[in-house]
């Protein structure tokens, strides 16, 4: 189907449930955390189930035969489960320990910064509005950073571990091109989130968390919210894009990169009374601000590559 022939109910269905699914992550995260359920075991729990069910789902509706895979295919999507969810998303987890989800969403935006910053270090050489939008978003996350979003019981190491998790989803985007995926994007995400559940559930274990777990004194919040993270977060979230992204122009599908935060900043402040202090809405303005230059002014320039790529950049 061509962007022309679907219809637009459709694809701003599709775009309202990104906008709204890949923001509220944040919050679900948040939820499960503050539920007593350690980050990395719930978080490899989560990739486990969605790529499992996404498997499933492949090999019911096109054949066992559409799962194989070459070996370099399997050890590419390992090393994107690897840099995009497990120190992606899996420390987003960790830090939304202490750090607020609205609050780690703004920071997590800065991952198109990043993104930029590596191609320049590629040899590219970016538009000056590119560079506009970089400077003013980074002035942003310093803005939001350096106090800690004014926040009380934000504490420094959340921070540092969001910024690593924007550098590692930055770095698995820009090399994804040559890590000689699977072609199908469907199969290359149920690989990717296998291996990432995996291993987020080896470092549970290897860091004794997972031994100090007690699944009865997790509240029923902990386990809704796990479950909205398997179903909705990563399998819903997932198709509603893959379905803007084949029928709506890319410019369009393109602003979830600055919807998103400011979703999860509404939702953490109208579900769990999450601050919205002078610092995080300054802040926050100045990130999705240099987000929406960058976006715009790459657009162009990423058009050709950015279909292939885009199933990649995931949220959390």
């Amino acid at each position: 189907m061509t962007p022309s022939h679907a219809r637009p109910a459709m694809i701003w269905t599709a775009l309202i449930a990104v906008y709204v699914v890949w923001g509220s992550t944040y919050l679900g995260i948040r939820i499960m955390v503050e539920a007593d359920m350690p980050p990395l075991l719930g978080m490899g729990a989560r990739f486990l189930a969605a790529g499992l069910l996404l498997a499933g789902f492949i090999a019911v509706r096109h054949g066992p035969n559409r799962l194989r895979v070459t070996g370099r295919e399997l050890r590419g999507a390992a090393t994107m489960g690897l840099l995009l969810l497990v120190l992606g998303n899996g420390m987003v987890a960790v830090a939304e320990q202490t750090v607020p989800s609205g609050l780690a969403a703004l920071i997590v935006a800065a991952v198109s910064l990043w993104f930029v910053l590596l191609q320049v270090a590629g040899g590219q050489r970016p538009p000056a509005m590119t560079w506009t939008g970089v400077l003013i978003g980074l002035v942003g996350v310093g803005v939001i950073s350096l106090p800690r979003g004014g926040i009380d019981g934000v504490e420094p190491w959340g921070m540092l571990v969001l910024l690593f998790a924007t550098v590692s989803w930055a770095c698995g985007s820009y090399f994804s091109p040559r890590l000689g995926l699977p072609r199908n994007a469907l199969v290359a995400s149920a690989y990717e989130m296998l291996a990432a559940g995996v291993l987020l559930t080896l470092a549970s274990v290897a860091t004794g968390e997972a031994a100090g777990f007690d699944p009865g004194a997790v509240p029923a919040r902990g386990w809704l919210a796990l479950l909205y993270l398997i179903v909705i977060g990563s399998i819903v979230g997932y198709t509603a894009y893959g379905y803007a992204l084949a029928n709506a122009p890319l410019s369009l599908v393109g602003t979830y990169a600055y919807v998103n935060p400011v979703v999860a900043v509404l939702l953490g402040w109208a579900i769990l009374s999450e601050p919205v202090t002078a610092v995080v809405l300054g802040g926050g303005a100045l990130v999705v601000g240099g987000v929406t230059l960058v976006v715009s002014s790459e657009r162009p320039a990423r058009r050709a590559k950015a279909r292939d790529r885009a199933a990649e950049v995931t949220s959390v």
